[in-house]
């Protein structure tokens, strides 16, 4: 393994540590401290940057960036549950919780018009700082018992189990770059014209949707990652070319869901 690698693998430990909290060695120190060349050091850094562990403008120091969410895709997940099991700390807050009517949450879950729903609408933070703001929809018939929770420190998924017996075991997720709303930008701390993932997502319980979200995630503090193994490919996977004969077209999937609803900016 070569030198820049060894280095690049010690960087990461020290920094999953928060040994660098404070501030990065400059190109100098670090030469210093595992007594190689410079050049050995910057390809280390450069490794580093490429990964999104730090930042580095020339003439100034190094500085490092903020861990974001690994979240991976293909199957229901819980945010909460993602972040404490990567050591940050999730918090959110609750800027409502009440029974609401909505035509469009409504046609999303099926649900009559005139059918009541509770609206969950979180700022959820990672460490203390902004990172999500989150819009849960779900029939109130089944979900009145999460009027009284207290979602500071506690998951929707777990109180839906727990306090009203229903857990989601199938639905769809779509996530769209888009620029948030001013609103949405101020609540998350962002400068103008910053990026976010918008999501959507429909849960169900069996055959039936129990709860519709959309929202809006800083894209810096959260990265999708999808993994794949021997006999888990897609069926639009293309196969390999017959002999003599070119590959058959890989089929098209459908996307999931109909039109995505606007995400409000509240």
């Amino acid at each position: 393994m070569p030198l820049w690698a060894q280095i690049l693998g010690d960087l990461r430990s020290r920094l999953s540590t928060g040994e660098f909290a404070a501030r990065f060695p400059s190109d100098r120190e670090l030469v210093r401290q595992y007594e190689v060349s410079r050049q050995t050091v910057r390809e280390a850094v450069r490794h580093l940057q490429q990964e999104g562990l730090v930042e580095r403008t020339r003439g100034l120091e190094t500085s490092v960036l903020e861990r974001p969410i690994e979240q991976s895709m293909g199957a229901l997940y819980s945010l909460y549950r993602s972040a404490e099991e990567q050591g940050f700390v999730q918090e959110s807050i609750v800027r409502f919780l009440e029974e609401r009517k909505d035509p469009s949450a409504s046609a999303m879950l099926g649900c009559a018009t005139h059918e009541p729903l509770v609206y969950l609408e979180r700022l959820r933070l990672l460490d203390g700082n902004p990172a999500v703001l989150d819009c849960s929809w779900l029939p109130s018939r089944v979900a009145r018992g999460l009027l009284d929770v207290d979602f500071h420190r506690t998951a929707l998924y777990r109180e839906l189990e727990t306090r009203c017996g229903v857990r989601p075991d199938s639905g769809w997720e779509r996530v769209t770059p888009v620029l948030p709303t001013p609103e949405q930008g101020e609540l998350l701390g962002l400068r103008s014209r910053t990026a976010v993932f918008a999501i959507e997502r429909l849960a169900c319980e069996g055959s039936s949707p129990v709860e519709w979200r959309h929202g809006v995630v800083r894209a810096d503090r959260f990265q999708f990652v999808s993994r794949w193994s021997r006999g888990r490919l897609d069926a639009s996977f293309e196969a390999p070319a017959p002999a003599g004969g070119a590959a058959a077209p890989a089929s098209a999937s459908s996307r999931p869901g109909g039109r995505p609803e606007p995400v409000p900016g509240r």
